[in-house]
This record gives structure tokens, C-alpha cells and sequence, in this order.
């Protein structure tokens, strides 16, 4: 039976949970990105932190891992491996870890459930607490550690340490006579299915996740692979295209985005290029590599010019195991993905890279 209603409705599910999973409107989105922003900057510590840092500050933002109870409702099991592996890598690398909220899903869980299940996961996190290069950032999912009263307490049972919650980031890196503000936060923030909505809450605790747990669905596809941007992804984009020195990097919905554009939009940009540079060799590269992800018949997007300042770490449960996240390391900002390899090897996969320094070129900072 269970088979059989998997077949009948996880394509219905996975469009149900794309087309309801979010209801932003524009004037909140826009406006709860600058209130937070402002906060920031003018009392620093007390909704989030300001890093002053230079080329050789590293830093690897991830977001959406969604723990669980390792059920079937459990979107995070099938990526652990890779997250593992991937917080092994940029610990011992140097990297300082952003989480960038939903690490938890507490909507779906009781805390105690989570912590049982995860010890391996927070053990792993913990290494990056104790060398002082952890920053933990909520979301929606885990807004639990910025209102509850016993928060404190069990973030000291997880890390060893009441490690301190915020709701946002700032990076401020230096160009000259100018200073770039890379701004992160989890993103929820206007969402009216997210920003501290009960029913919403309610709704996926009693009703959506005992449904997932007995059909053993995953919506979350890789939408770097077959989506164009979400309304969402829009309107944060919005926000930052009207900003001067910025950039914007956010999580909340599961669909990475670099410079502005998803994976799939940026193929087609490069695409479009191959074709003027006539280098046919690039042309049946990208071209085989649409057939794969795009249906028979679908046509490429028709694109207005993006200036390149948002980006989204994508997410962490992947319904193959994949995870995504942006990478800063000397002064190079990455897309990057930890796919399974051969025998289920974790590999670290670079989709997109640019300096930071020709996103100031292109026209972010407006002058």
C-alpha cells in the first residue's frame, strides 16, 4: 500500500510543498532585511555580529540541515555522511562555520529526540566551538534557540557552552577606499508560512510530518538542478539590488543561488556565451548537460540584467544525499556541493566561483 501511494502522490506532494511551502510578501521581506541589517550595524551583538576581515579570512556558510530522529520523516539522514565529512574538511582547513538556521527541525521534533539522535553531528560542530569559529544563526525551523527560556541550557548540553544565537551576519571586507558589507541571515524573515506562524508550526508537526515518516517522502529535490528561481529568491534579490555595498547570502529555500542566478540559469548564461565564442566543444557540454535537467520542449529563461549580489546556500538535506553551501576563502566566494562519490564517497564539488573583487567591478557597489 505504501508503494503504491508513493507512486500516486509524490509528485503531487513535492508540487504541494513548492507551491505552500512559502507565502512571502514583498513589502515584509524587503522590510524585515533592512530592519535586521540596521540593528546590526548600529548595536552590534545584539541581533547579530559584525566580522571585519580581510582575503585571508575563510569562512564555509551552510544552512537547512533540518535534524531529526532519524525516522523517515528525517530529511537530514541521507546527507549526515556528507556533512560529516564536509565539517571534517573545513575544520582542519581553517574554516570559520556559519550555521545559517533551520539547523534543527524543532517543528517537527521534540529537542530531546533531536539531541539523541545527533550526538555525532553536534560533536562535529562542537570542534568548530571550541576553536572559536562557530557562528549559529536561526531560522524558522530552529527558532527555538532564540525564545525559549531553556535554550541556553541545552545548547551548553550539546556544545559544552551556552553558545550565543543571532539573527544575522555581517562580513566587512575592505576594496580600496570602499568597504563590502556581505550580509547573511536565515531568510524567513517576511514569510508569512514562516515568520513565528503557529499554524504553519502546527501544521507540519501533526498533519505533514507523520504523512512524510509513513509515505518515506523527501521533497526536497535538487533545485539546483532543475528549477529557475524561487518568488522568495526574488524578492530577497530585490532587496539587495537596490542596496549600495552589499551582498546578501540567506538560506530558508532549500534552492542554492549564485550571483544572482541558480545553477540552471547560469548554464544558460554560459550557454548563450559558448555560442557567441563559437567554441562548439563548450557548446555539447552544456547542451547535454540541460538535456538532463530540463524537460523535452522547455524553453531557456529570458533574463534582465542581474547584478550579481545574492546568494543562497541552498541546503543540507537533499533527497540524495547532497549538500550546498558558499564557500569564502581567499577572496573568492564558491558555490559548492558534497555529493556521494564512487562507493559512497563524500566529495567536495566546486559549481561556481568568483573573486570578490570583480563583484565590485560589476557594478554592486554603484559608484
Amino acid at each position: 500500500m505504501r508503494k503504491f501511494l508513493q507512486r500516486l502522490l509524490n509528485a503531487w506532494i513535492i508540487k504541494m510543498s513548492n507551491k505552500f511551502g512559502s507565502r512571502p510578501k514583498l513589502k515584509r521581506v524587503h522590510d524585515a532585511l533592512s530592519k535586521l541589517f540596521k540593528t546590526i550595524i548600529n548595536e552590534p551583538g545584539k541581533r547579530g555580529l559584525i566580522f571585519e576581515i580581510s582575503e585571508n579570512d575563510k569562512f564555509i556558510i551552510l544552512s537547512d540541515q533540518h535534524k531529526g530522529a532519524r525516522d523517515y520523516a528525517d530529511d537530514f539522514s541521507l546527507a549526515e555522511k556528507n556533512y560529516l565529512k564536509a565539517l571534517e574538511f573545513y575544520h582542519l582547513e581553517g574554516f570559520h562555520y556559519i550555521n545559517l538556521g533551520d539547523s534543527e527541525e524543532l517543528w517537527e521534533n521534540l529537542m530531546e529526540s533531536v539531541i539523541k539522535h545527533n550526538k555525532q553531528t553536534f560533536e562535529a560542530e562542537k570542534a568548530f566551538v571550541d576553536s572559536n569559529r562557530f557562528t549559529k544563526i536561526f531560522g524558522n525551523h530552529d527558532l527555538y534557540w532564540d525564545n525559549d527560556p531553556l535554550a541556553g541550557f541545552n545548547l551548553n548540553r550539546i556544545y559544552g557552552k551556552k553558545v550565543p544565537i543571532y539573527e544575522g551576519a555581517i562580513l566587512r571586507m575592505p576594496f580600496g577606499a570602499h568597504k563590502l558589507d556581505i550580509f547573511l541571515t536565515h531568510g524567513h524573515q517576511g514569510d508569512m508560512q514562516s515568520d513565528g506562524n503557529w499554524f504553519s508550526k502546527w501544521f507540519v508537526s501533526t498533519i505533514w510530518a507523520p504523512l512524510q515518516a509513513y509515505l518515506q517522502i523527501n521533497p526536497n529535490t535538487p533545485a539546483y538542478d532543475n528549477q529557475l528561481k524561487t518568488v522568495h529568491n526574488a524578492m530577497m534579490y530585490g532587496w539587495v539590488a537596490k542596496q549600495v555595498n552589499k551582498v546578501l547570502i540567506t538560506g530558508h529555500t532549500h534552492q542554492p543561488v549564485f550571483a544572482s542566478l541558480t545553477h540552471l540559469e547560469r548554464i544558460y548564461v554560459k550557454l548563450k556565451q559558448a555560442r557567441k565564442d563559437n567554441n562548439q566543444a563548450e557548446i555539447d557540454l552544456l547542451e547535454a548537460e540541460l538535456s538532463k535537467r530540463i524537460k523535452e520542449g522547455d524553453k531557456g529563461p529570458r533574463f534582465r540584467k542581474y547584478k550579481p549580489g545574492y546568494f543562497n546556500s541552498g541546503c543540507c538535506c537533499f533527497n540524495d544525499g547532497d549538500m550546498t553551501g558558499i564557500e569564502l576563502e581567499n577572496g573568492l566566494i564558491r558555490l559548492i556541493k558534497w555529493s556521494y562519490h564512487k562507493n559512497a564517497v563524500p566529495e567536495r564539488i566546486i559549481l561556481e566561483e568568483m573573486k570578490l573583487a570583480d563583484l565590485v567591478e560589476m557594478n554592486l557597489l554603484n559608484r
